[in-house]
């Protein structure tokens, strides 16, 4: 709060003084006073207000200055109610007791959304449980029936559980902390669980495999990595160029564990790249493709490679494959094991 900005707010008032200083003059000079008797006293009156003014200004500018002191230290700026200390005026009460009121609402609706959106996922984790029974039987009565009917829905049961798959793990990202079990691992094992999972996938649409430099040990949470890993090999099967190759690099440095991902398919455009880690983003890529992206799973792999405190990044361009890295870094906790 400034002083010029305190004193425009109270032109009234200061108007209004300043009329009765000049009319306790006037009256004096009326009664027979001398005019140093009426200015004498009119300067008190006013000298008076002032001073009230001037301890009404430091106590208000003191509350707001650390009003806003608290607002900008706070990250959840919705808390502010609880960093209120109570002030010495009227007004400031009034607003304390609004903010804590709005505080306290906004924090019921909140919880009662919190608690919709724990139904909710429980509700979709329930259902992909449920459902992979009956995915299940399917598969097996294709398994026991030999044909060309079998080897043309095989692929779409691929597909189906992939994103029976996708959902559950999108439902537990909000609450990764459940469902997270670190322990030591290496490259090598991490990338042998992902290539059998999709060995089907990678063989028929002959796909080769190479590796390079993987018995390296890390810190990590293997069942969540295959899933991003999955999501990465079933992408460089659908953008596939020519006789397909995804070769897996692991890289050692100082703070950190690199684990590279590179294929040599048909690459992403550079407009694209930018933007292939948003949510529902698809790209030019995924309006070709003939089973339409959903523009999920990259969108999962960033978002759970950041609750695991791991990073991910592409570099690609069109016409010449494309490159994830994933980077462990090095923890204390890596470190004492």
């Amino acid at each position: 709060m400034k002083l010029h900005e305190f004193l425009k707010d109270r032109w009234m008032y200061l108007a209004a003084s300043l009329l009765a200083a000049g009319f306790t003059a006037v009256l004096l000079l009326s009664l027979g006073a001398g005019p140093y008797s009426a200015g004498y006293a009119g300067g008190v009156f006013l000298l008076g207000q002032a001073g009230a003014l001037a301890v009404d200004y430091f106590r208000r500018r003191s509350f707001y200055r650390s009003l806003d002191d608290s607002l900008t230290r706070l990250d959840r700026k919705h808390l502010i109610a609880e960093m209120l200390a109570e002030p010495s005026f009227e007004e400031g009460r009034i607003l304390c007791g609004v903010v804590s009121q709005a505080g306290k609402s906004m924090n019921d609706e909140i919880a009662k959304y919190r608690l919709e959106e724990k139904e909710y996922r429980e509700y979709v984790e329930t259902w992909v449980h449920e459902i992979k029974t009956p995915i299940s039987a399917c598969r097996l009565m294709l398994e026991n029936n030999p044909g060309a009917l079998s080897e043309e829905l095989t692929p779409d049961f691929d597909r189906i559980e992939s994103y029976v798959e996708q959902a559950l793990y999108y439902a537990r990202s909000g609450s990764l902390e459940k469902d997270y079990v670190l322990k030591q691992c290496t490259l090598k094992q991490i990338v042998s669980a992902a290539v059998r999972k999709n060995a089907p996938a990678l063989i028929s649409s002959g796909v080769r495999i190479e590796t390079e430099s993987l018995d390296i040990p890390v810190m990590a949470d293997s069942k969540w990595m295959e899933f991003i890993l999955s999501q990465l090999l079933s992408n460089s099967v659908k953008y596939r160029g020519k006789e397909p190759c995804v070769r897996f690099s692991g890289t050692c440095e100082k703070n950190s564990v690199t684990l590279t991902v590179t294929d040599n398919g048909i690459g992403i455009p550079q407009k694209d790249v930018g933007r292939i880690f948003e949510k529902g983003f698809t790209g030019e890529n995924g309006r070709r493709a003939s089973s339409k992206s959903t523009g999920i799973g990259l969108y999962l792999c960033k978002r759970l490679c950041g609750k695991m405190g791991l990073s991910i990044s592409v570099a690609s361009s069109e016409g010449s494959g494309t490159a994830f890295s994933v980077v462990f870094p090095v923890s204390s906790m890596y470190r004492a094991v």
